[in-house]
């Protein structure tokens, strides 16, 4: 090595070691603690989840955010007002204190620098399932334009469309549902132009026409059987209205509902009188893991909509022989809403058959615009249930789904600003408890000041979907449907 080559190499490094090493001035330690948005302090993550940018909201001009673990130092220089977080730093960091504690500590100068308290991320030892998929539309009741079923890689920024309406003539589409997570066996409705259901196998996609004689509507809200071969739907005669002085905006209710099974061999539809009856209104219905049993709403059938306010669901089960596709003769009540007072909705059963994640309001069975509607787990072995009350918020938690190892919970949360629901995540323990949640994170802090859509009914899946846009548009508009019909 000639001595210019060693002069260079050497400017090098201290050209290195000067960017490295930007130095965090002398600064006053106070017992204020920072106020964040996204408010990450104290969470448990996902070794797997993408970087949390934030940002401080304390007055200040400069600042630094240093995360530690052991002897590893992740140190960040705030940018354009908020943190952003080296990509393959941050896993790096994340997979080396799986099951462990990250400690951050924030420095901002206002007047002068001072250092926030140290805070936790804790990092949970099991993975969050790496996609999740949602639906994004406008908060406009009756009304809407563009809207989509979309999935979100959960271990970066990535968005892709599963479909969107612009491909089949702005109609509306909802409840995409997903066979025990598998990005390759779903459905989805379209409703209005093209209207169906969609169910897609791997490359095999359906168009269903599922309005019978016999049944109240098209089917509507699915639960998979864990075999694939059925799917559990209600169907609904469903209403909407709006309350002029009410902190509830929005109100839906039916005025009649049922729950089927679907059999997607011989498209059928088989149901029994214990679930379809005149004198109750039955909804919601989920499968547990084992196939074996049917979970469900049902309230005493009222005059609607005078009496809107006081129907209320109880959380139902009745068993089910997926071999001979037979119903049991009994229903059980898991949550009388007569006895207890409030009203159960969104039943969903955790992967390992533990847990029953639902949630109560005070009436009614759409809670998505209820402000006191809360997340509730029962504990199916011992029949006890309690509040998730680290996950709950002053506003509204509705809509939910487990991932596949059971550990971790989506729910939809109008916490930020009473308007838009948005994905918080939390970690469920082996006991049933909740960690305090955490907002999906965007690449931009302040992407959800901005973005005025909805984030509706978040599923997660173990997979990317794949594109199937340009066979699901040309299906819609050239297939007349197969006909579905019901089974006496």
């Amino acid at each position: 090595m000639n001595r210019n080559t060693s002069y260079i190499i050497g400017l090098c490094l201290i050209l290195l070691g000067v960017s490295c090493s930007d130095t965090i001035p002398a600064s006053k330690e106070t017992t204020e603690k920072p106020v964040l948005f996204p408010d990450y302090a104290d969470v448990t993550i996902p070794y797997n989840i993408a970087p949390l940018n934030f940002k401080i909201q304390n007055p200040h001009t400069e600042a630094y955010a240093v995360f530690r673990f052991g002897e590893e130092k992740m140190q960040v220089k705030e940018k354009d007002g908020q943190f952003y977080l080296p990509t393959s730093d941050w896993k790096q960091l994340l997979k080396n204190a799986a099951g462990e504690t990250i400690l951050v500590k924030l420095y901002a100068k206002d007047k002068e620098w001072l250092a926030y308290p140290e805070f936790p991320l804790f990092i949970a030892p099991e993975p969050i399932d790496p996609y999740l998929a949602y639906r994004l539309i406008e908060p406009g009741y009756e009304l809407w334009n563009q809207m989509g079923i979309y999935q979100r890689n959960l271990e970066d920024y990535e968005q892709s469309p599963i479909m969107e309406n612009k491909y089949s003539g702005q109609n509306c589409m909802n409840c995409h549902s997903f066979c025990m997570q598998n990005p390759d066996k779903m459905l989805f409705h379209m409703r209005d132009k093209y209207s169906g259901t969609y169910l897609i196998d791997g490359d095999k996609i359906e168009k269903l026409n599922t309005k019978t004689d016999q049944t109240l509507s098209p089917l509507v809200y699915p639960s998979w059987h864990p075999s694939g071969r059925y799917v559990a739907f209600s169907v609904n005669q469903t209403n909407q209205g709006f309350h002029a002085n009410d902190k509830n905006r929005v109100e839906v209710f039916d005025s009649r509902s049922d729950v089927v099974v679907y059999d997607t061999e011989k498209h059928e539809i088989i149901t029994t009188p214990l679930i379809r009856t005149e004198k109750a209104f039955e909804t919601f219905p989920t499968f547990s893991p084992d196939g074996r049993t049917l979970y469900f709403c049902s309230a005493e059938a009222r005059t609607m909509p005078q009496e809107y306010s006081k129907v209320k669901y109880s959380l139902c089960s009745i068993a089910f022989d997926p071999a001979t596709r037979s119903f049991g003769s009994s229903v059980d009540t898991l949550y009388n809403a007569r006895e207890e007072g409030k009203s159960a909705s969104f039943p969903r059963v955790s992967p390992d058959g533990r847990f029953l994640l639902y949630t109560l309001s005070g009436y009614g069975n759409f809670s998505i615009w209820h402000k006191d509607a809360d997340l509730h787990l029962l504990d199916l072995a011992s029949g006890t249930s309690h509040s998730l009350q680290n996950a709950n918020s002053t506003d509204t938690e509705s809509y939910h789904s487990w991932s596949s190892n059971s550990r971790w919970i989506v729910f939809s949360s109008r916490r930020i600003d009473g308007l838009y629901t948005r994905p918080y995540f939390a970690y469920i323990d082996e006991e049933g408890n909740a960690s305090k949640p955490f907002l999906l994170p965007q690449k931009d802090t302040d992407y959800y000041h901005r973005f005025m859509k909805s984030y509706n009914i978040p599923e997660f899946i173990t997979g990317k979907v794949s594109s199937k846009i340009r066979a699901l548009s040309t299906l819609a508009k050239e297939d007349k449907g197969i006909d579905v019909t019901y089974r006496k």
